[in-house]
């Protein structure tokens, strides 16, 4: 496996966990926690998705602009997960920093629900172009 391949298999680990945490957040009535993990696991499978073209960012504005110039705009992925990623960072700010804007069950679920999508998505991609096998350990 390459160190390249190696990296992304490590971030969409990361997602998988952040989507389980977000599951146990949502259950448990954590709301704000829910949104924040869900946010998380599209960070990160993002972060994996600039990999397969040698592109690194640390910044949340730099990751999900380099998403939409890379990957949206030239038609690769549908324009709907750029939509589904910037509903879930301005939420996921409001969870964040905003606490006197409620965070109810409804939008942490519709935000648990978009972040799976957006991270089946990515992930078919992924393995699609050669970059990450589900099944390899």
């Amino acid at each position: 496996m390459s160190a390249v391949n190696f990296r992304i298999k490590q971030l969409i680990e990361l997602a998988e966990q952040a989507l389980n945490t977000a599951q146990v957040n949502f259950e448990a009535g954590d709301f704000r926690a829910t949104v924040n993990r869900s946010y998380y696991a599209i960070f990160y499978t993002s972060s994996a998705m600039l990999l397969t073209i040698g592109e690194e960012r640390r910044k949340h504005s730099g990751v999900i602009n380099a998403f939409r110039n890379h990957f949206v705009k030239p038609g690769l992925i549908e324009a709907e997960y750029s939509h589904i990623y910037g509903e879930i960072l301005a939420t996921r700010e409001d969870a964040d920093y905003a606490i006197e804007i409620p965070i109810n069950a409804d939008a942490a679920e519709l935000a648990l629900d978009q972040a799976r999508r957006f991270v089946q998505r990515m992930s078919e991609y992924l393995v699609e172009r050669g970059f990450w096998d589900e099944t390899t350990e």
